[in-house]
Order: C-alpha cells, then sequence, then structure tokens
C-alpha cells in the first residue's frame, strides 16, 4: 500500500458503523413519545384549562344554553368571577352535574339585596351583567325578592374559605339563596372565554 492511500477513520481506530434501529426500538420510541404528549395534554386538561359547557338559561343574558367556555384552574377566585362547581345536592340524581354561577360574596362580605338594588359591605353595586328588562313586576318580587345573609342562612358575613354565588338570570336560577354557600375547595374552575358560538367568540364580560 502506498504512502498516500486513504484508511477510513473506523478502519483506523477499529470502530464497527452502528447499526440501524430495529423494527421493534422504532416503535418503542414512537410508544414513548406518544405517552409523553398524551401526559403532557392530560395534565394541562385535568390541572390547567379544559371545556366546559353551559347548560340551561340560569346565566343569561352573559351565557346561553349550549355556550362552551374555556375554564382555568389556577389563580385566585374573586369577587364577580363566573365559576364552576359541582351541583350541590348530589342526591338528586345528577351528581356529574356541574353548576356555573358568578360569584357575588368572597369571605367576610356582607350582602344586601333591597328593592332590586345589591349591596355589598354597604356600597350599592351596579349590576352591568343584567338584563331584566322583560320581567315583569310580579315575578320581580316573587323570584327576585329582597334577602341579606341573616335571611338565608343565619349569618351576618359570607364565611372563610366560602363563597356566595347568583345567576346572572335572576328570576330562574338555583343559586346561594337556596342551597347556600360554595365551599372553595369544591370550586372547579373560573371561566371569561366563550370559544363557541363563533360568532359570540371572546371575554364573556
Amino acid at each position: 500500500m502506498s504512502e498516500n492511500s486513504f484508511t477510513p477513520r473506523r478502519e483506523k481506530f477499529n470502530k464497527k458503523p452502528q447499526k440501524d434501529k430495529s423494527l421493534f426500538q422504532e416503535l418503542l420510541s414512537t410508544f414513548i413519545y406518544i405517552v409523553v404528549i398524551s401526559g403532557i395534554f392530560l395534565s394541562i386538561r385535568v390541572y390547567v384549562v379544559a371545556p366546559v359547557s353551559v347548560e340551561g338559561a340560569s346565566m343569561e343574558p352573559t351565557l346561553e344554553d349550549q355556550d362552551r367556555l374555556l375554564l382555568y384552574k389556577l389563580g385566585d377566585i374573586e369577587r364577580f368571577d363566573v365559576i364552576v362547581f359541582p351541583k350541590p345536592d348530589p342526591e338528586s340524581g345528577e351528581s356529574d352535574k356541574n353548576y356555573i354561577k358568578r360569584v357575588i360574596g368572597i369571605p367576610g362580605d356582607e350582602i344586601v339585596f333591597q328593592d332590586q338594588t345589591l349591596y355589598i359591605n354597604g356600597e350599592t353595586i351596579e349590576e352591568d351583567y343584567l338584563d331584566l328588562t322583560g320581567v315583569n313586576e310580579s315575578d320581580l318580587q316573587s323570584l327576585n325578592s329582597n334577602f341579606n345573609l341573616a335571611s338565608l342562612q343565619g349569618v351576618e358575613k359570607v364565611p372563610e374559605d366560602t363563597f356566595f354565588v347568583l345567576g346572572d338570570n335572576r328570576v330562574n336560577s338555583t343559586d346561594s339563596r337556596s342551597f347556600g354557600f360554595i365551599d372553595k375547595e369544591l370550586v372547579t374552575g373560573r371561566t371569561n372565554i366563550r370559544i363557541w358560538p363563533l360568532d359570540r367568540f371572546g371575554l364573556i364580560n
């Protein structure tokens, strides 16, 4: 062999070429990839964000039946947030049903509703999200009557780690006026984005 002949590097260092991956190894890699990606999406859905559907008319006009929303499972709940929580009376046979309501009172709040006006801690609240213009006076008086926390629950303020919630459709809503306060730990999440129908896509407040 002449002094100028070329010697492949792998032969020079006595290394064998790397073998191609077997079919089993390729399938295993693909399976692991799918499992990891699925786990990430599942974690996001369980712990961060998930879709939720509106059932019924209790949140009209803000939300309508069959609206689809994005539910956020992180972050603190604030007054006037729209939240999702399990139906408070599962013995009715609908234990898998969720309610969507608006937080009106947070811990420590004094709530009074008098003459179709909401007062929180003595301050008059303009509820721009309501529309009761088409409701007759008789229904307003019977279905949206005066109340305070003492008359409903025998307490002056919203207890610690609970919320007082109401539906925006006050004359057609089962809410804290009937089932009481909602424990903080039972809240699934909060929502403020509608994703369906497309012509109403966007922030709900």
